[in-house]
């Protein structure tokens, strides 16, 4: 029988493994922390009852993953809030997404036909070229029609596109969409990742996983186990002498560390490749149980699932071109979830749990505690007082919680014009390492992080290719 091992049982360490035990591969997952999941996590840090996402947490792009069908056997359940996403602005108005782009185009006033003519016809079309997303960017698409139509603006830098809109409205909805990058919102080919999401939840909506985001990651193993695969946890692997015989070996590993592990075994392009390989800037999150929920001063705001603060579109470029320079914003870019709108079981009664965190400079060792908090305020006055309890993850615990983040970097790595692009191997299969039968499989591969796991089953696909089995 063929053998394969999974090194790291994040989303996308477990989607390859699930690809290949799909295929009749015999997998061991080895993961170096007593618990599986990585981002795909769930805590219970202010005791029984208020369920609180660890990283992965808002899942537009997830819908369409092959690696996820049939799953809801296992206990895998969607909900939804009754907006998708909102961002409030000191003055007028916030800017609300709708899974419908004409519901949101409705409330856009003047932009609302700029917003159609942008996201109608590729959400529309989106299954059916959501493959050709969810995978490198360069290569031969399945449906080049659709990807041209699609793929053609998100080469302008989201600082330009954005342009297109009149309303400070419609231009933050945008570029807020876009900072989950955490990029420069002037460099080319920025707009990419906002796109994306916009186009998937125009389609899919922006999902939650019922009962936390852990319940994705329980069903994954479930499945796995269910195929013969098996998971071995607290098992740190430090040198390949470790690893038993296998066909194949996935890595679920940040660059760096597969080098570390594969050194002297890779080609010199690769090893430069990895070496090279930059990481972008930090999380650093603060969640909060909140009596009563969050008092923003636009109602609307209270029925999103998911928050972007960040104020005005000047204000959202220059704070995360401050952020990838290294310099820490007054008012840093926050990413806010009310999870428990669409799934009430994660709160305690009227104590709910409220997920927020902002973007830092990549290993940032100072305490956004207050900024975060002040962000909050600054939209919903009042915040302060219906604070109960607050649990704080520092780059630095993110760090020590999961390799793969590297600084803090919960996206394992940035998310440049040529990372987009090229991956992180320039000119060669971005799933390769050059070593025979060693795959990346990470999210530092194409087409990056997400409980999708679309990195994983890339490579596992190709793993079985290689391996004559597809």
């Amino acid at each position: 029988m063929t053998d394969a091992i999974v090194i790291g049982s994040g989303p996308n360490g477990l989607a390859a493994a699930l690809t290949l035990a799909r295929a009749g591969v015999s997998v061991t997952v080895l993961e170096a922390q007593d618990e599986i999941g990585g981002g795909t996590r769930t805590t219970q840090p202010f005791g029984d009852g208020i369920l609180v996402d660890h990283c992965a947490a808002f899942h537009p792009m997830a819908l369409q993953s092959p690696v996820l069908e049939g799953l809801d056997r296992y206990g895998l359940q969607w909900a939804w809030p009754e907006i998708d996403a909102a961002h409030p602005l000191d003055d007028g108005p916030a800017a609300l997404l709708h899974r419908s782009v004409a519901e949101t185009a409705a409330g856009l006033g003047a932009d609302g036909r700029r917003w159609r003519m942008l996201f109608g016809g590729p959400s529309k079309s989106y299954a059916t070229f959501a493959g050709d997303i969810l995978g490198p960017v360069v290569h031969l698409p399945r449906h080049p029609l659709l990807m041209g139509r699609f793929g053609a603006p998100t080469v302008l830098p989201a600082a330009l596109l954005a342009r297109i809109f009149r309303t400070e409205q419609a231009r933050a909805l945008f570029l807020g969409t876009t900072a989950h990058a955490m990029r420069p919102l002037t460099e080319v080919v920025s707009s990419a990742i906002g796109m994306g999401i916009l186009t998937a939840g125009h389609h899919d909506g922006w999902p939650v996983v019922v009962g936390g985001t852990q319940a994705l990651t329980d069903a994954m193993a479930a499945a796995l186990a269910d195929l013969g695969g098996k998971i071995e946890t607290g098992v740190p692997v430090t040198a390949v002498s470790q690893l038993p015989r296998a066909d194949a070996v996935l890595l679920n590993l940040a660059p760096q560390s597969a080098l570390r592990l594969y050194d002297d075994q890779l080609p010199a392009g690769t090893r430069r490749a990895y070496r090279r390989y930059r990481y972008g800037p930090a999380a650093f999150k603060v969640d909060f149980a909140v009596q009563d929920g969050v008092p923003w001063r636009d109602a609307a705001v209270g029925r999103a699932g998911t928050v972007h603060l960040g104020g005005g579109p000047a204000e959202i470029i220059a704070n995360e071109r401050a952020v990838a320079r290294g310099r820490m914003p007054e008012q840093p870019f926050v990413l806010l979830g009310q999870q428990y709108l669409a799934d009430p079981s994660r709160s305690r009664g009227d104590v709910h749990p409220v997920y927020s965190y902002a973007h830092v400079p990549a290993g940032f060792d100072g305490d956004a505690t207050a900024a975060i908090t002040a962000q909050i305020e600054r939209f919903a006055p009042g915040f302060r007082e219906r604070i109960v309890d607050v649990h704080v993850t520092r780059p630095g615990d993110f760090t020590a919680g999961n390799a793969n983040y590297v600084g803090g970097d919960i996206l394992t790595g940035a998310k440049s014009p040529a990372a987009l692009l090229l991956g992180p191997r320039p000119g060669r299969n971005p799933y390769r390492t050059g070593a025979r039968g060693v795959y990346l499989c990470s999210a530092a591969a194409p087409p990056g992080p997400g409980a999708h796991g679309m990195a994983g089953y890339r490579a596992a696909q190709l793993a079985l290719r290689d391996l004559g089995l597809r």
